[in-house]
Formats: structure tokens, C-alpha cells, sequence
């Protein structure tokens, strides 16, 4: 048995589930085996698939990041293995992107390409709802828009933040989205909310080493930079309340504001970043870098990202 894939597209969960279909579908004692692409050369990476197994009945190649197979050198030696792939062997090209080079798409039987799509906005509450009651718990209408803009836009993400919720909040009241806010602000020692409060409080040493510990925990750059725009969208809310007058406990309480250190954490972001919507802006923009470049330049592109977050408004510009 051989045969080559294309697991295309944002929606991260759905796509491991298709992986874990496929493995059942191989032979028990399959060996299994991920390559980057843009750090293995392609010469080496085909090497390695036309190589028999040895000690495995079938073997199982991930080849991640795939989008960044565009050099004609690596296409030239890429496109004839899928054409004709080595005897037991499997070869999974995933990307988070759509497309692939035109020639590689075409070397894959188009019943082996499976583009998986982030659900629309309506279906993502049902999803969520749907979650917990098979759980046995529930979470209210405002848990449930906090949850969908703290987390990163995937149904792998959600269902373990999910999951995490239910486990340490209980099943025994509906999740608001008070909990949501607390529980992923503070459930860690380090998060894209303690990169967010050292953002805003111009600490460029602390936040550049919590964003390398976020990564280096194989936190996804799009899950950090989905946390970071929900913690500035809270600071448009908080500017516009303050526009229109003094704010009182309340006032606060209404939009999220329940303790003293996150009010704190805003009253200095609102200094360095009177006007919101650049850092919102800034941060679409790095997105749709990291989303292109991918691979060796994620880390720093997210480096440059909290570097200018950290300058303020006054820093704008061309993102690189």
C-alpha cells in the first residue's frame, strides 16, 4: 500500500481528526515520522520516503508547513516520488494554507486532497454549545463570544480550553464570561494576558522572554497573536467608556474590569495605545505574515510584533 495526501486549510482540529482516520487505516506497527518543510532539504526529505522500511510493515510521513515548497529545484524533485510513491509508505503534505504549488496539487489524486475549512461564525456558538452539553455542563451567551475571542479560531483549540474549563470550573453552573476571563488570564503562569500586561506596561526584556516561552511550549503564534487582539479590543471598550465620562466600579464590572491588576494593565496600555485600533491593525497585519511566511520566520516576526506593540501608537508604519 502507498499513497500520498493533502491535508490543506486553517481548521486544525478537524484535520487531526482525518490524521487519526488514516493511521487506523494502517497497519499496527507503522512507523511515524514529521518533517518541517523549509528546514529538511527536499533532496534528503524524498530520500528518506523512497527508502524501505526496515523494522515497520508501512510508515507514516507528516510533512508540515508544506505551503513553503515553491523553489522549482524542490518541486522538480518532490513531484515525481507523489507521482509514484515507494511501496508502503504514506506521505502527508499539511499546510494551514489552501493551495499548494500547482504542480504538487496535481500529483495527488484529487480524492486525496481534503481542504479543511474554520467554521462559519454562526456554527461556531453551536459548536461550543453542543460541546458542553455532551459534557454535561453548560456556559452562558457571554462565555461563550469571550471564549470564541480569546481562543485561537480552530475546533482543536476550543475543545481543549473546553475541556479545561470543565474540569476546573465544574458542570454544576452555567460558565460566564467572567470565568472564561479568569480562567484563562490566570490558570497560567504564562500567557498571551501576562504578554499582554508587560506589553502594556513597556517591559520590552520580560515580554519578548515570555513570548519565547510561550512558543518554545509549542503555544502557536496564532493562538497568541487571537489572545493579544482580544486583550486590545477590551482596550478599545475601556477607551470608549472613559470618552465618555468618569468611570466608576460598576462601569468597569460591566465590560470584564473585575479585579485591580487587569485595571491597572489597561490604565497603562490606554497611555500607550490611545487609539486601539492601530494595535488591532498592527496585529492583522503580522497575522497575515506569520499565515505567508511560516516555518524559521514565525519566531521572529513575533518578535518584531511585541517589539512594535511595545513602542505604542506612536509606531507605525510598514511591518517590517
Amino acid at each position: 500500500m502507498e499513497s500520498c495526501f493533502l491535508f490543506l486549510g486553517p481548521e486544525l482540529g478537524k484535520k487531526l481528526e482525518a490524521l487519526k482516520t488514516l493511521r487506523s487505516r494502517l497497519p499496527r506497527e507503522t512507523e511515524e515520522a514529521s518533517f518541517y518543510a523549509g528546514e529538511t532539504p527536499l533532496p534528503e526529505m524524498v530520500s528518506v520516503f523512497r527508502n524501505g522500511a526496515l523494522f515497520s510493515d508501512a510508515r507514516l510521513f507528516l510533512v508540515k508547513h508544506a505551503e513553503l515548497i515553491k523553489k522549482k529545484d524542490d518541486v522538480d524533485v518532490l513531484v515525481p516520488y507523489l507521482k509514484k510513491p515507494q511501496e508502503n509508505t504514506t506521505v502527508v503534505l499539511i499546510s494551514g494554507e489552501t493551495k499548494l504549488d500547482k504542480r504538487i496539487e496535481e500529483a495527488v489524486p484529487r480524492e486525496n486532497k481534503t481542504i479543511f475549512w474554520e467554521l462559519f461564525e454562526n456554527k461556531k456558538t453551536e459548536w461550543v454549545t453542543a460541546f458542553f452539553r455532551r459534557q454535561g455542563g453548560s456556559i452562558d451567551e457571554g462565555g461563550i463570544r469571550a471564549l470564541l475571542e480569546m481562543v485561537e479560531n480552530n475546533t482543536d483549540a476550543l475543545s481543549r480550553e473546553c475541556q479545561r474549563l470543565i474540569l476546573f470550573l465544574g458542570k454544576d453552573r452555567p460558565i460566564t464570561a467572567a470565568d472564561v476571563e479568569k480562567y484563562l488570564s490566570h490558570t497560567r503562569e504564562e500567557s498571551a494576558f501576562t504578554l499582554f500586561a508587560a506589553i502594556a506596561r513597556k517591559k520590552l526584556e520580560p515580554a519578548l522572554t515570555i513570548l519565547q516561552n510561550l512558543l518554545g511550549a509549542r503555544e502557536s503564534p496564532q493562538a497568541i497573536m487571537a489572545s493579544l487582539a482580544w486583550c486590545f479590543r477590551r482596550l478599545r471598550d475601556y477607551l470608549a467608556l472613559s470618552a465618555a465620562g468618569p468611570v466608576n466600579d460598576l462601569d468597569l464590572k460591566k465590560i470584564g474590569f473585575f479585579s485591580s491588576k487587569v485595571r491597572e494593565d489597561y490604565l497603562e496600555a490606554a497611555k500607550l495605545w490611545p487609539r486601539a485600533d492601530g494595535a488591532l491593525a498592527l496585529i492583522g497585519e503580522y497575522e497575515y505574515l506569520v499565515r505567508s511566511s511560516g516555518g524559521p520566520w514565525e519566531g521572529i516576526l513575533m518578535d518584531l510584533l511585541v517589539l512594535k506593540l511595545s513602542a505604542g501608537n506612536q509606531h507605525r508604519g510598514s511591518p517590517l
